[in-house]
């Protein structure tokens, strides 16, 4: 039985590299894509459905991507947790009915948005919203439904009806809701007030293994050759349309909201700390809990594979 930790240690080495990611959405495109293109680690890759959570109740699993609520939310309670790259950063957008009076997002005080609880979205209309002093309690969140197959009175539907008055949430749901509206379409957006930050993360466990750090490496490395493409030659690489037949959406659309994606890679150490420590302060709010101390998030941010590129 003594032998048994050495073999499990082997079997997980010959293993491919394992990384859990929403499949559904534009942000996580770049790991495949890097994939089959640029990575080439001692071992395969492979994406699974999941995202941070996976890291703190799964071993087998190398990497996660996921937006930074999701992250700050693991990392409460699993600080050996580390966000290693970013992947993406977006400046997400309320769309709301011009028909309904809606010219400033302070026209949204008691009406209802749709968004959707616990997730980066809701952190960002409620700041949106607070930055114009209208506060929580004086508009309605309204759970919007993003994954198909929807029913027939949901997103972008319920704004088409009028169920909801505004909503916010990240694309390509804006795009269609501002298309079904047409002229009536009011959009607000501030990436300085509020961007989502999808970023990928691991664990010191991952990272202290020098095999497993070999080929994480190895994949931010693919990474970064795919954000390049990403951000400088979409068109010409045909990344529209790689992008719409994973997330199964028309390239049209990808095209359209394409340039509210910042293709990032490293980070500003002090600004994302200050936006990381806002957050959590917020979110600890929600979740009642303590807020992690700013030394501890601190810890959370590791640049280590960045600058062993």
């Amino acid at each position: 039985m003594r032998f048994l930790p050495i073999l499990l240690l082997y079997l997980h080495h010959g293993a491919a590299l394992k990384v859990a990611t929403s499949l559904a959405w534009i942000e996580h495109t770049p790991q495949p894509y890097a994939i089959k293109n640029f990575y080439k680690g001692s071992s395969s890759a492979t994406l699974t459905s999941g995202g941070v959570a996976n890291l703190g109740t799964d071993k087998s699993f190398d990497l996660a991507a996921n937006a930074e609520t999701q992250g700050l939310k693991q990392y409460a309670s699993h600080r050996k947790i580390r966000l290693i790259y970013i992947v993406c950063e977006v400046a997400y957008r309320i769309v709301a009915d011009r028909s309904k009076g809606i010219k400033s997002l302070a026209d949204l005080k008691g009406k209802k948005i749709g968004s959707i609880k616990g997730t980066s979205a809701a952190i960002f209309v409620e700041k949106m919203m607070r930055n114009v002093g209208v506060k929580e309690g004086e508009y309605t969140v309204v759970n919007v439904c993003m994954k198909t197959p929807c029913a027939s009175n949901t997103l972008p539907s319920q704004l088409k009806s009028g169920a909801i008055d505004a909503f916010g949430v990240w694309e390509p749901a804006v795009e269609l809701g501002a298309q079904t509206l047409g002229p009536n379409a009011v959009i607000f957006q501030n990436a300085s007030i509020y961007r989502e930050v999808y970023a990928l993360y691991s664990t010191t466990e991952a990272l202290d293994d020098p095999k497993r750090r070999k080929d994480i490496v190895e994949f931010v490395r693919a990474l970064n050759k795919t954000l390049d493409v990403f951000a400088n030659e979409p068109k010409k690489a045909g990344v529209y349309d790689f992008v719409a037949k994973e997330v199964g959406m028309d390239a049209s659309v990808v095209e359209a909201v394409w340039d509210d994606h910042k293709w990032s890679g490293r980070w500003d150490d002090k600004e994302l700390l200050d936006f990381l420590v806002e957050e959590d302060t917020y979110l600890a709010q929600v979740d009642k809990r303590t807020p992690v101390p700013r030394k501890e998030l601190q810890n959370f941010l590791d640049t280590s594979v960045l600058d062993e590129l």
